[in-house]
């Protein structure tokens, strides 16, 4: 993009993939100018975990916050890309190198980026966070992290400990991205979900730019 955005956020429309016990996603038009009305007004009906999205902790935790009360920060400042070379999951002995440090912001990129996974049918052999991987960026108390398909866990295995993990521990989560145009690297993020009054989770746009310090990191960009 010449302003040096990347959108990181796969577009909404009706038949997107959708995760299998959630609803589908269905948009039409109310009201159409083509046909002779005066505007064109269009009706959307999505669950609150479609496409690009968020986590709030209320999610998994009986106790946690609703989407409406994440401070804005915690989507908004410095963020990193690391891609990740293991096919099935996102191992710790693949990230533990990788520093990651206290209030950082992490988005891993998978082969799951190198596929536009919202036009298939759901998959369910995505590449996933390891519940160790999990446990140990909660431990290092990670402000953010997001993944490129529609959860953080796996959906045969441990997608209930890694949330639980990640969402008790205080780390936010973003699910549903498209890094396939993001080199590895550090950039900024601004990643905002829709204010949807004590929900669960939202729809979020999800936008980055490289800081201009940058540098590819360990590895490059995945094909």
């Amino acid at each position: 993009m010449e302003s040096g955005w990347i959108d990181i956020s796969v577009p909404i429309f009706t038949g997107m993939a959708y995760w299998p016990d959630n609803p589908p996603v269905q948009m039409r038009r109310m009201m159409d100018m083509d046909r002779g009305d005066d505007c064109t007004v269009s009706v959307l009906s999505i669950g609150s975990h479609t496409g690009t999205h968020m986590d709030a902790p209320s999610h998994f935790i009986r106790t946690g916050l609703a989407m409406d009360q994440m401070p804005l920060d915690a989507g908004v400042g410095p963020a990193r890309v690391i891609a990740i070379d293991d096919p099935d999951s996102i191992r710790l002995e693949e990230i533990r190198p990788c520093a990651i440090r206290r209030g950082e912001r992490i988005l891993f990129k998978t082969r799951n980026s190198g596929r536009r996974w919202e036009k298939e049918p759901f998959h369910k052999k995505f590449v996933y966070l390891s519940t160790e991987a999990a446990v140990f960026l909660a431990r290092r108390q990670i402000r953010l992290v997001g993944v490129d398909y529609l959860s953080v866990g796996g959906y045969e295995k441990n997608g209930l400990e890694v949330h639980r993990a990640l969402l008790g521990g205080g780390v936010w989560i973003v699910e549903g991205l498209n890094l396939s145009e993001a080199d590895s690297g550090r950039y900024h993020l601004i990643c905002l979900p829709l204010r949807m009054q004590g929900a669960d989770g939202a729809p979020a746009r999800a936008v980055l730019r490289r800081l201009a310090s940058s540098k590819s990191g360990r590895k490059g960009k995945r094909k």
